[in-house]
C-alpha cells in the first residue's frame, strides 16, 4: 500500500511499517510501497516492537509513523544502524 491508502485504513494510529519498495533521492528515502506490521494506540508500544524487530531482523527496513502525518519525509542518515521516524508533525 502507499501512505495515503494506509492513512485511510488506520486513522490516527501509530504504525510499525516495513518498506517493501523504496529508493533514495538526495538523502531522502522515498517509500513507495509499505506493509503494515502492526498498529498501536501509543508510540511507546510501537517503538518497543520496532526495537525488538530491528535487533532480530536488521535487514528489514522498518519505520514507526503516526497516520496524522499527511506525507512521509524520511532523511537517510548513515552510520546509525537504523532508520527511525516518529515525528507526528504534518509535512
Amino acid at each position: 500500500m502507499d501512505w495515503q491508502e494506509i492513512r485511510k485504513h488506520y486513522p490516527q494510529q501509530w504504525l510499525l511499517l516495513e518498506a517493501l519498495q523504496a529508493h533514495t533521492e538526495a538523502n531522502k528515502r522515498i517509500l513507495e510501497r509499505l506493509a503494515v506490521v502492526n498498529a498501536y494506540s501509543g508510540s511507546a508500544a510501537a517503538l518497543k516492537e520496532y526495537s525488538q524487530m530491528h535487533r532480530s531482523t536488521p535487514e528489514r527496513e522498518l519505520y514507526v509513523f503516526h497516520t496524522g502525518r499527511e506525507t512521509l519525509d524520511v532523511t537517510e542518515r548513515h552510520g546509525l544502524g537504523m532508520r527511525l521516524e516518529i515525528s507526528t508533525t504534518n509535512g
